[in-house]
């Protein structure tokens, strides 16, 4: 008894050490910057780069995050299906009330599959159009020197799950992002970066990254097969979402 207490205090210390060492290796304060005009003048043109009036007329882009949770949403209609395990649930993302949750195919009610669903989205659908989403209600956006270069700090002052975060977005010569640098409440180290590198451009003319490398300890984040097409070119998509019911979602496979 007394030395697995020994070495679970051991561990505990051990543990405590490397986190340290890590901390003042690695953490960063987070850069103030100016807004205005500059700060959007940036910003749109990294949106140009990224092909953003493509990305507004997108009407379905699909993908999973880690090859755990896997996705389909009908952007337009703000509607996504969510599948992981055994869970399946048509997520509404206007109205929630409007959501439906399936477990092993049958419909049943379930408030915390439903907010697992809702949560697991706003995460993962950032790692795939975060660029995307800088001139958000409730967001700000600064001009920051990096390495002498200008780059964009976008705080999300309020909405999505975790308001408050910070990301300081790294730009080529064209203003195409390369990785970002984050302040986010659940990394208690301000700093880290991930790579946004890895770009496909998908059907529907927007860019869209593959996976994303973390500078902590290299961890990669793989987005899966990333799709996005709109009605046009999914006349089948476009006919599912107009005419079927949601009967047809439930049996829908990735």
């Amino acid at each position: 008894m007394k030395k697995t207490i020994k070495y679970t205090t051991l561990l505990f210390l051990l543990l405590v050490a490397v986190f340290a060492i890590f901390y003042f290796t690695y953490n960063e304060p987070l850069p103030k910057g100016e807004q205005g005009k500059q700060a959007d003048e940036l910003a749109s043109k990294m949106l140009k780069e990224l092909a953003y009036e493509a990305y507004k007329n997108t009407e379905v882009l699909e993908w999973s995050f880690r090859g755990k949770h896997h996705y389909k949403w009908y952007k337009q209609e703000n509607i996504v299906v969510v599948s992981w395990k055994q869970n399946k649930v048509i997520l509404n993302t206007k109205e929630s009330d409007k959501s439906e949750v399936y477990i092993d195919d049958e419909k049943v009610v379930n408030s915390k599959i439903l907010k697992q669903a809702r949560d697991f989205f706003n995460n993962d659908s950032f790692w795939l159009v975060a660029p995307y989403k800088v001139f958000d209600v409730g967001t700000e956006r600064r001009i920051v020197k990096y390495n002498d270069k200008d780059a964009l700090l976008i705080t999300y002052a309020s909405g999505g799950t975790t308001p408050g975060d910070s990301y300081l977005w790294i730009l080529d010569k064209n203003y195409m992002p390369t990785s970002f640098k984050m302040w986010v409440k659940i990394i208690p180290i301000g700093g880290l970066s991930a790579t946004w590198s890895d770009w496909t451009t998908t059907k529907s003319g927007i860019k869209l990254p593959t996976k994303h490398t973390l500078s902590l300890l290299d961890l990669e984040i793989s987005m899966g097969k990333v799709k996005a097409k709109n009605s046009n070119a999914d006349k089948l998509s476009k006919s599912i979402l107009k005419v079927v019911k949601h009967e047809t979602y439930k049996t829908h496979t990735f």
